[in-house]
């Protein structure tokens, strides 16, 4: 008699195998697709996802509206339609990523405030790179891989493992390192290791606090929490800080991929507005962040592609 922990066993590696096989077609299958059908299947699943709701849409929802209390709720409605046909394309452009050519990749993003972390990378520095859960954080990265510098990130280890081993060779075809959260050695001493190295965009997306380890700031009027370790790592190695915030707009005609263009913002570098002990300084720093991903939250709202809970009262 098969027990029922055998059984809950073999359904797991099936559910594995099969959200493995879905991956490794839709991957295929979509770079295969005209750029209309694929981006066109993808506005679709992103309408379907609005009119059935779920816990994710409605904390969508609720984000913006925290983000946008101006607006209301049918301006809100739109606004959610707008950010998970937003979301959705960055899911259909990294599929459809690694079959891009330097050239379509340059024409589908545009920088702006690059020339000093460039300045720095020219000479063989690392420069550390806030950014937030905004626009086409791979396509960004993809650019910045051709034009600044390899690029050094952290990434949550997804399940199955194959999946994640996927995801790893094919962010490293774009000339992206990854550094595993979990599973592996340290992720703060192998960043460490990498600033120090020079010569990479150490690129962290750290408006979120998965370690319990952040710190408390103020985004777009409410309390949030995010991770510190852009704002150490800067600290420790003396690598420049900048917030990048990246969103999308519409493409002038022969740029952008399915009508859209990914749009880099830096900040200027980012200094200490406080004396006193690397926690004081951090927390400055990552305020500065924060202050720097509310204006474009609020000016470009639908590339905020924030599902999950952020905000302190929302986290009890």
């Amino acid at each position: 008699m098969t027990s029922s922990r055998g059984v809950a066993s073999a359904t797991r590696d099936l559910r594995d195998q099969l959200t493995v096989a879905g991956f490794k077609l839709g991957w295929r299958a979509l770079r295969a697709l005209p750029e209309p059908v694929a981006y066109g299947l993808f506005n679709r699943i992103a309408d379907v996802a609005v009119r059935r709701g779920g816990n994710r849409v409605e904390r969508l929802r609720a984000n913006y509206r925290k983000a946008r209390p101006e607006v209301d709720e049918a301006a809100l409605d739109s606004l959610v339609r707008a950010g998970m046909r937003s979301y959705m394309r960055y899911y259909c452009e990294a599929f459809r990523l690694p079959s891009l050519s330097r050239d379509q990749i340059n024409r589908a993003v545009v920088s702006r405030g690059d020339d000093e972390p460039r300045r720095f990378t020219e000479k063989g520095e690392a420069v550390v790179v806030f950014v937030g859960h905004l626009g086409n954080f791979d396509l960004a990265a993809a650019w910045a891989a051709g034009s600044l510098a390899p690029v050094t990130t952290v990434a949550e280890r997804l399940e199955p493992e194959e999946v994640f081993q996927e995801f790893v060779a094919f962010r490293n075809a774009i000339d992206m390192d990854i550094i595993p959260l979990t599973g592996g050695e340290d992720p703060f001493t192998a960043l460490v290791q990498a600033a120090r190295a020079g010569g990479r965009v150490i690129a962290l997306a750290s408006d979120r606090d998965l370690t319990s380890n952040g710190v408390e700031v103020d985004l777009v009027g409410h309390r949030a929490r995010m991770a510190k370790g852009p704002a150490v790592l800067s600290l420790l190695t003396g690598a420049p800080l900048y917030c990048a915030t990246v969103h999308y707009e519409s493409a002038p005609k022969g740029y952008g991929l399915g009508g859209y263009r990914t749009v880099i913002e830096f900040s200027a570098r980012l200094h200490p507005r406080v004396e006193g002990p690397t926690a004081a300084k951090a927390q400055d720093l990552i305020q500065q962040c924060a202050d720097h991903l509310s204006m474009t939250i609020r000016q470009h709202t639908s590339s905020w592609h924030m599902l999950q809970r952020v905000f302190v009262e929302d986290l009890s």
